[in-house]
């Protein structure tokens, strides 16, 4: 039988997409325009499942949904929000208002799809126990005439059935119960206390028996995952009842989550690419680039400015491979001298130069059966520049000093901050060799090309970083997230991390407040028609700053900018004249 769904969106493409997704999940759809209608609908067609907007005219989503849930089939329906609002508030509100989830504006049907997925295994699970707290019901009214139809029945159940005396000793477990709770290969024991068979769920032993205390209306299903060695974890939900004859016996109802939470795994995922982090547009794009040219053995360039995450790219790229077993060898090509760049790309011979006191192999070599990244190659020199062509062309290599060439088996992916064609323009970079290593193309956005990711970023950063040190710190507060969303982020998400680091290291509370980022961020603005405008940074000074406070350490100071050390040198020598000045 399809599913009833009943779609409540005011905005007419929105509407017809919602209908053509849900339609094509095999639902039942029925869609309206306006709360009023679609309240008649509910009550005359009783769906399985809402999609409703939150902001409509009139009676809003919200209000909507209240009403739904006071209505004799309120509890039977699953009903999902779509809404462009994606604030930690907005989706108490959402919750609070009796919907069982949300989605954001603008939709992505594949995203879509999982959501409505999700929403039919919950109508699943509700049309099951339905089903089988009628059976439970029809169970114990016969009880009394007869316990072995109750047990013939109880074991048939679709849900799990544990029955308890007033000591907590199993009298009864069904088929059902069995295969959820027995460690693999083991029966569990027969007239054992009810918790040896949640053992391994921790202390959700504790909340049934608090369960168990409870008066009857104020329980609740007590969630518990099973830990088993020999089988994937498994998610069960557990429901208290007392036994009619004998309040001091229980009855505990099993239901097993694991299929609903693999699936919120997967929607979890989303948004990630290996260690990549991003639902904005140009992620996506990104990710989609990184999966296609990981098929192909292609020479690969990723442009982006400093911060923006290139080498991480380059990582996806080769672990998404037919090379990912092989090893990945990141070269960093700025700041080296011409020799010692051509010896660590294509080694030495032993007397090659002053110091070379053994044959040695380089990077290439070194990478033999997988990939060599080339960070910014645009700072290689002329010379060396003319060797890697060869490289790229014949794919083999000569040592320095050497006249042997020898064959080599490596992917080349190459990145920069550079504009390669304007420095081909001026001369400094080889035309020949970037028609070589541009064969395929990658543009890392900037970070406030892409603001929508910060709090992602932000989050995400912020649970590495408790891992590593330990800080007891739970959450970034709206005013700090307005100040990271208003930053103008020069140095990219290299910067976000340094940023929120420095705040865990401040913050003393359990929360980030705006007062415990770095001084350099820029106030929250005050209005929202400012939130996506940054003020201009004096970069200068803020080099100035980062050298006060590490008391002139240049490494630690290119740390707390967010930039890499090369950078750091690099935009220093800019201001070395005026730097001097000042000392």
């Amino acid at each position: 039988m399809p599913l009833r769904t009943l779609v409540v969106e005011d905005d007419p493409f929105m509407r017809e997409l919602l209908e053509v997704l849900a339609a094509s999940r095999g639902h039942d759809v029925v869609a309206c325009d306006n709360t009023a209608e679609a309240l008649d609908q509910y009550r005359r067609m009783s769906p399985s499942l809402v999609l409703l907007d939150w902001m409509m005219a009139g009676m809003d989503g919200l209000e909507l949904c209240r009403r739904m849930r006071r209505l004799p089939q309120g509890e039977t329906t699953v009903i999902l929000v779509v809404t462009a609002r994606d604030q930690p508030e907005d989706l108490k509100a959402v919750l609070e208002a009796g919907a069982d989830d949300y989605v954001t504006k603008p939709i992505d049907p594949e995203l879509m799809g999982i959501r409505l997925a999700i929403a039919e295994r919950g109508v699943a699970q509700r049309i099951q126990r339905r089903a089988a707290q009628g059976d439970l019901e029809q169970a114990m009214t016969r009880l009394e005439q007869n316990n072995r139809d109750l047990l013939t029945i109880l074991d048939g159940l679709g849900v799990g059935t544990v029955l308890t005396d007033a000591e907590g000793k199993v009298t009864f477990l069904s088929q059902g119960a069995r295969d959820m709770v027995a460690p693999s290969g083991r029966r569990p024991p027969a007239g054992g206390h009810w918790s040896a068979l949640f053992r391994s769920a921790g202390k959700a032993v504790r909340d049934i028996e608090a369960a168990i205390r409870m008066p009857v209306r104020e329980r609740h299903r007590v969630p518990a995952t099973l830990q088993d060695p020999a089988r994937p974890p498994r998610s069960l939900e557990v429901e208290v009842h007392d036994d009619p004859r004998e309040p001091g016996r229980k009855i505990l109802a099993i239901y097993d989550l694991t299929e609903l939470h693999v699936l919120r795994r997967k929607l979890g995922e989303r948004g990630r690419f290996g260690r990549l982090v991003g639902k904005s547009a140009g992620m996506e794009q990104v990710f989609r680039l990184i999966d296609d040219v990981a098929r192909v053995d292609t020479t690969v360039l990723i442009e982006g400015d400093t911060g923006t995450g290139k080498e991480l790219v380059a990582r996806s790229i080769h672990e998404s491979s037919n090379r990912r077993h092989g090893p990945f060898v990141a070269v960093n090509c700025a700041g080296l001298t011409d020799s010692l760049l051509a010896s660590q790309l294509f080694g030495h011979r032993r007397g090659a130069f002053t110091g070379a006191i053994e044959d040695r192999e380089g990077f290439f070599e070194a990478a033999s059966g997988g990939t060599v990244f080339l960070d910014e190659i645009g700072d290689i020199p002329m010379n060396v520049q003319t060797s890697l062509l060869r490289v790229l062309q014949e794919r083999e290599i000569i040592r320095v000093g050497d006249a042997r060439p020898r064959r080599i088996d490596v992917r080349v992916i190459a990145a920069t901050h550079r504009d390669l064609g304007e420095e081909v323009a001026r001369q400094r970079f080889r035309a020949d060799l970037l028609y070589r290593i541009r064969v395929a193309r990658i543009r890392i956005p900037l970070l406030r090309e892409r603001r929508e990711d910060i709090p992602l970023l932000a989050r995400t950063f912020l649970e590495e970083l408790r891992a590593e040190t330990g800080e007891r710190v739970d959450a970034i507060g709206g005013d700090a997230l307005g100040s990271l969303l208003a930053h103008d982020w020069p140095g990219n998400v290299r910067e976000l991390r340094s940023a929120i680091e420095f705040a865990l290291i401040r913050c003393r509370g359990s929360v980030i407040q705006a007062e415990d980022l770095p001084p350099e961020l820029s106030p929250v603005p005050s209005s929202p028609r400012a939130a996506g405008i940054a003020p201009v940074q004096d970069e200068l000074s803020r080099i100035r700053e980062a050298l006060m406070r590490t008391g002139g350490n240049r490494a630690a100071a290119a740390r707390l900018l967010g930039w890499s050390r090369a950078t750091f040198y690099r935009r220093l020598a800019r201001y070395k004249d005026r730097l001097g000045e000042e000392r």
